[in-house]
């Protein structure tokens, strides 16, 4: 696979990257990038789902796609999604003893092997043919369809974030699927352990992509030392500028001295006027060449000043600063006693459960896909109430999701601000959003344009800025759909925090960065024993 000089554009036109030039063979590569940037798009067109702005796709051998996210028809089947139904009807028929000469010729007969080899690999085993896909979860069907994948057996894997709403167990699967894969594999995904078993990662940006071997600790050493050196270049051209600045400073003041001197000899001066008007022209000739030559070095410092602002703003941009809750050390915030949820038929989704927070506690509650996990955070956060037992939370909580529901998309984010905090003013949105890099008319967007992160930074400006920050902070999955710069950006922020913490989340880094001081596991709606991180 081959991309040379290749550009994409939105459907609008705007441009997303220009004269990308990459070749894929047999190792595996994970591209990186701000949202935005056009990280799906170049797998699309990798895959060849759809055509360069400009430039050119060289693929020679066969591509197997794994998209985000797919909504199965009604009807779909289990061999459908797999792509082996009409194989399986030709082989089913033979069996039967109803198959033509055509169907004894086309019969694959290692397919239905091959197929309970597939499924057991991606955690699917004994899963019937005829069953409907829509019955699965969704994390379910990202396997069934990375079993149909294992069955085609491509020369390129393609994958767009594949690990998103799986469980530790399944990401670990899709983790070593892809380091064993016999192909090659491209990859767009934030799950820092599987970018660890890439060859290589494409950073990719608005200026094309930047290609570096191994894998992400290898990636981030580098990128770190990029900043690094970035701060010294920026110090470095403050400090020049200013020094620039007082050298002009200076010789301006030398040659007005000079011309105040040159001008009083002038007049006291018996030599001829020619001669004098000759002085006087190498004079200011003299002086418009040490302007010019000030002003060039004043240009030359102002670009290398401005070059390093922007590397170090591209950086900078996304530091999010968290405002104090003022939560006390031994302060009550949350008591689950014996508390059950159940649905309408009396079917028990949780419990009974006890669960006890006091003072800045950081709780993070793993489980499978299933367990009840988002079920648990309504409860603690209020938005439910326990069919039996009791809840006690005697702090202010707000729970973000990875959709930031509690926002509306069609109101702007001061609006959305000052519904959330309705005793504010207008400035006051204003000046909470510029906090957390919502600026001037960045305020007035409406919350259904924002990406993911964005979406996340805003719900966390509406609900940490406003008279009475809460104290206890419910996370369901917030890293999901965030870049990786704004998945730092968050755990940097969420570190910084001085409340309490509970946090759902398959992301190991995630959990490991915010230094949780304890793990509760939940399985079948019930809570298992308290362990140390």
């Amino acid at each position: 696979m081959t991309l040379n000089g290749v550009a994409a554009r939105t459907p609008d036109g705007r441009g997303l990257f220009d004269n990308l030039t990459l070749a894929f063979g047999r190792e595996r590569t994970a591209v990186v990038g701000r949202n935005g940037v056009g990280k799906t798009t170049l797998l699309r067109l990798v895959a060849g789902l759809a055509e360069p702005a400009e430039g050119s796709v060289t693929r020679i051998g066969s591509v197997g796609w794994l998209a985000q996210a797919q909504t199965p028809a009604d009807d779909e089947t289990i061999a459908d999604t797999l792509d082996v139904a009409g194989s399986l009807a030709i082989l089913h028929r033979v069996l039967a003893g109803n198959g033509s000469l055509d169907d004894m010729a086309e019969a694959d007969w290692t397919l239905e092997e091959r197929m309970r080899t597939a499924l057991a690999d991606v955690g699917l085993a004994d899963l019937a043919p005829n069953r409907r896909t829509a019955d699965l979860s969704g994390g379910e069907q990202t396997r069934l369809r990375l079993a149909g994948l294992k069955l085609a057996a491509p020369d390129l894997l393609v994958l767009d974030e594949p690990t998103n709403h799986l469980d530790a167990e399944a990401r670990a699967m899709i983790a070593d699927v892809v380091a064993d894969w016999p192909g090659g594999v491209v990859l767009v995904s934030h799950d820092r352990a599987l970018l660890r078993r890439v060859d290589r990662i494409v950073e990719l940006s608005s200026l094309g992509g930047r290609v570096h071997g191994g894998g992400w600790d290898l990636f981030i050493e580098r990128r770190d030392a990029e900043r690094a050196a970035a701060e010294r270049d920026l110090e470095q051209a403050e400090r020049a500028i200013g020094r620039v600045q007082r050298e002009t400073q200076m010789a301006q003041e030398r040659q007005a001295r000079r011309d105040r001197t040159g001008k009083a000899a002038r007049a006291n001066n018996s030599d001829p006027k020619i001669l004098l008007d000759a002085q006087a022209q190498r004079a200011e000739e003299s002086g418009a060449r040490g302007q010019r030559l000030a002003e060039r070095k004043r240009q030359a410092v102002e670009a290398d000043l401005a070059q390093a602002r922007e590397r170090v703003e591209r950086v900078r941009q996304l530091a999010l600063s968290m405002p104090a809750t003022g939560l006390p050390v031994g302060r009550l915030v949350l008591n689950l006693n014996e508390a059950v949820v159940t649905v309408e038929d009396d079917r028990r989704l949780l419990g009974p459960l006890c669960l006890r927070l006091t003072g800045p506690e950081r709780v993070a509650v793993v489980g499978p896909n299933g367990a009840g996990k988002t079920t648990l955070l309504k409860l603690i956060a209020g938005l439910i109430e326990p069919s039996s037992g009791s809840v006690e939370r005697p702090v202010r909580a707000a729970l973000l999701d990875q959709q930031a529901a509690m926002l509306k998309a069609d109101e702007t984010l001061v609006e959305g601000w000052l519904r959330l905090n309705p005793q504010g003013t207008p400035n006051a949105a204003r000046a909470a959003l510029a906090r957390f890099l919502f600026r001037n008319v960045q305020a007035d967007r409406r919350v259904g344009e924002l990406s993911g992160g964005e979406r996340l930074r805003a719900a966390l400006a509406c609900v940490m800025t406003g008279a009475q920050p809460p104290q206890l902070l419910v996370l369901d999955e917030p890293t999901n759909h965030l870049d990786i710069d704004a998945v730092e950006a968050v755990e940097a922020a969420l570190s910084a925090y001085d409340g309490a913490l509970v946090v759902v989340s398959h992301d190991a880094d995630f959990i490991q960065n915010l230094r949780v001081d304890r793990t509760i596991v939940l399985k079948s709606g019930q809570l298992q024993p308290s362990t140390t991180p």
